[in-house]
């Protein structure tokens, strides 16, 4: 099956967008139901009684492993990288390591019966789902009485670590989204050590503020960067920490570098719609062309702000402006949203009725409650292990600056969630034509600038295969960058010598995402330098560094990071 046969498939089959589809939920609050998935539990409980053989075959299985447990002859261990099991006693302790194994063979049985049910995709991800929420709640390692760490803290503390964790629970829960902090948050300052590259706010528009960022080389390359974030964080996640930051890697590297900085919006910014969006990212390049002399600008956008991009650049190709356009940069972003993750199998048409209307009568999808959704697509990570913490071991959460960044949320116009929705159920960018964009019709083949797409292989909020699928529907030449970690940490990726990082690119592109992932040499460290050796092919002679910002004549208004990103 060709590329855009299966993705207008599995469009028209439910299959949504992750990202588009978890504001569905965070707008009717139906995040944490989907424990219960009455569809998929109706189609395992039939496959189960169609297949009674192979049922009774897992639970013979099941009740042998059960056995050797009890001997102490399994074999069943954890996964290397699972942190919930790290400490010793798991494996020394007799009890606990046949606790664990217990737990482990239960999953195994679960996962079999899924299997052997042979669901179609969007029912088979309901179920595992569903069944791996349940599974992660019911970790021993989730329980004091069965977690050495927590064990020893009890023997120690006396019961002191409970008594400080129940009140950090009793806080947690009277604010949303009701769920374990997961940062420090008084070690972190916006414009004190996070967002700190030297710059100024050169335009600023109802919808957002431009920031140029300060050259810091005697040098610059003539052809000027654009960042586009997403709408539903803020900017500084490519410009976090000091050493951390993209923007300060790239400004190093001699690019001349400009912001965009998203308005905070509230219910007065309802309108706000994908053509308001598209046409701030138009507006924040022609000041940039402008400041900078260029006819052309590099246009790097990240998650919900590259499919905003993508639009525009859609609408300055059926204008035959795309000549104002240099490159484009994807970062983390699907286009093609055709069976997006587990996500994406939990949409439902009427779902996203229901959100579209409750988001209309707010004004705007709030953050927090986005925020909430997220997190329970990785309880492990960003739920249990917190309880553990938290209110177990009754420690302080860490101080990291990208979960500082992950709580500091914005609100989501109600104009460009209904359209993101819309989008994600239609999958329309796929089909040229059938969005349209400032009154244009898009054809992503037409849009055939160069193009740099990075996604992250254990993303998940747009599984990495969705943003592959964009080299086969942007023309240009395009070079593809997978990153082995995740959504957020495929971006903050800084070069170092302690660095365990790793990546996969080429520039050639088979239709299939796994055929990538079978030919596609693995290299060690960050992507970061092969990123900036490729925008810098791209961008021009070296000319002197302009030695003040903001165009000829222009007051710059205020310095960087501006005002907008305090908004709350």
């Amino acid at each position: 099956m060709s590329s855009a046969t299966e993705s207008r498939t599995g469009a028209r089959a439910g299959a949504q967008a992750g990202l588009d589809v978890l504001m569905t939920d965070a707008t009717v609050g139906r995040g944490t139901r989907r424990f219960i998935q009455p569809k998929a539990i109706a189609a395992v409980s039939a496959a189960i009684a169609r297949h009674p053989r192979s049922t009774a075959r897992r639970a013979t299985a099941l009740g042998g492993e059960l056995a050797r447990v009890a001997v102490g002859r399994s074999e069943l261990a954890p996964a290397k990288n699972d942190r919930r099991f790290a400490d010793p006693a798991w494996e020394r302790n007799w009890l606990l390591r046949r606790t664990l194994q217990s737990y482990l063979a239960v999953g195994d049985a679960v996962d079999g019966i899924i299997c052997d049910a042979q669901l179609d995709w969007q029912t088979e991800r309901q179920a595992r789902f569903a069944a791996s929420n349940v599974l992660d709640a019911l970790a021993p390692s989730n329980f004091p009485l069965s977690n050495p760490a927590v064990l020893h803290a009890l023997i120690e503390e006396g019961g002191a670590n409970l008594v400080r964790g129940g009140r950090r629970f009793a806080g947690d829960v009277s604010w949303p989204p009701s769920l374990p902090a997961s940062v420090d948050t008084s070690k972190f300052e916006v414009g004190a050590n996070l967002a700190v590259s030297p710059g100024a706010v050169v335009l600023r528009t109802e919808v957002f503020e431009l920031i140029q960022y300060k050259p810091t080389t005697p040098a610059v390359r003539e052809v000027p960067l654009l960042f586009v974030p997403p709408t539903i964080n803020k900017y500084y996640v490519l410009d976090l920490a000091p050493g951390r930051s993209m923007v300060e890697y790239l400004v190093g590297a001699g690019q001349q570098v400009f912001m965009v900085s998203w308005r905070n919006p509230d219910e007065p910014q309802a309108y706000f719609d994908l053509d308001t969006y598209a046409e701030a990212v138009l507006e924040a390049r022609q000041a940039v062309a402008e400041i900078t002399g260029q006819d052309a600008v590099h246009v790097n956008a990240a998650c919900s702000g590259g499919i905003i991009s993508a639009g525009a650049l859609g609408h300055l190709a059926a204008e035959g402006r795309l000549g104002e356009v240099a490159t484009l940069t994807l970062f983390v972003a699907a286009l093609d949203n055709a069976r997006a993750g587990t996500v994406g199998a939990l949409a439902s048409r009427e779902a996203a009725a229901a959100a579209i209307a409750e988001s209309a009568r707010r004004g705007y999808l709030d953050g927090q409650a986005l925020a909430g959704v997220f997190a329970w697509l990785r309880p492990n990570d960003l739920i249990w292990n917190y309880v553990v913490n938290n209110y177990l071991l009754g420690k302080d959460p860490p101080a990291f600056d990208v979960l500082y960044w992950n709580q500091d949320t914005v609100r989501l116009a109600a104009g460009v969630h209904r359209d993101f929705v819309r989008l994600a159920l239609d999958n329309s960018l796929v089909h040229p034509g059938e969005l349209e964009v400032l009154g244009s019709p898009v054809d992503l083949g037409r849009v055939d600038v160069d193009s740099y797409i990075v996604a992250g292989l254990n993303d998940h909020i747009v599984p990495w295969q969705n943003a592959y699928r964009s080299t086969q529907l942007l023309g240009g030449q395009t070079r593809f960058v997978l990153s082995r970690s995740g959504h957020i940490q495929a971006l903050v990726n800084p070069p170092s010598a302690e660095s365990r990082s790793s990546y996969r690119v080429t520039d050639e592109h088979p239709a299939d995402p796994q055929a990538f992932l079978d030919q596609a040499p693995k290299l060690p460290g960050s992507w970061w330098p092969d990123y900036a050796q490729w925008l810098g092919e791209r961008s021009g002679e070296l000319r002197t560094a302009p030695d003040k910002l903001g165009g000829d004549g222009q007051r710059t208004l205020g310095k960087a990071p501006g005002t907008y990103v305090f908004a709350r």
